[in-house]
């Protein structure tokens, strides 16, 4: 009788063991085999690194199996968003760094008289659709005129008096 309950004793030991072992196996990922989750793919298959979260594809090519890291392009966004984000941020601090720059300058002499726009004046038409009246100018506008003609005149009775004294030598 002691023999046998010595047996099932062992036995119950036994399975308790094995089943122990079992649920530590299952609960406890493998050390190698656990790192690496393995899809299969038509090119070949995709590797998940469990760790880092980084993707790979890897392929059997001339020279063996090869495995190549699939760039993530969700960093790449996150840094670019980021950089512009930094970016606006320095913009807006430039734009109130030189609002209050200006608002502290005084306003110079021009500024501080507001600046009429040229009035046009539009051609009336008269009674008949077919004449029109054109405005005369202004004696400010003919007063222009009248000194751009005499400056031109100046110069053209110069240079003819230059050339001709070139002509006869009188340098």
């Amino acid at each position: 009788m002691a023999r046998t309950m010595y047996l099932t004793s062992a036995v119950v030991l036994v399975s308790v063991l094995v089943g122990a072992g079992a649920v530590l196996a299952q609960s406890m990922p493998d050390k190698e085999n656990g790192r690496y989750v393995l899809s299969q793919v038509p090119d070949g298959v995709i590797r998940l690194d469990t760790r880092t979260g980084a993707v790979s594809t890897c392929n059997n090519g001339d020279n063996g199996w090869a495995c190549y890291a699939v760039p993530d392009e969700r960093a790449a966004y996150d840094a670019e968003i980021g950089r512009l984000q930094a970016e606006n941020e320095k913009s807006k601090a430039e734009i109130e760094k030189l609002k209050t720059e200006l608002a502290s300058r005084a306003p110079l002499a021009d500024e501080a008289q507001p600046k009429e726009a040229p009035k046009t004046t539009e051609p009336k038409s008269a009674e008949n659709p077919r004449k029109i009246e054109i405005p005369l100018p202004s004696d400010r506008d003919m007063d222009r005129v009248m000194s751009f003609l005499e400056q031109a005149w100046r110069r053209l009775v110069e240079m003819a008096n230059r050339m001709q004294k070139d002509v006869s030598g009188k340098i």
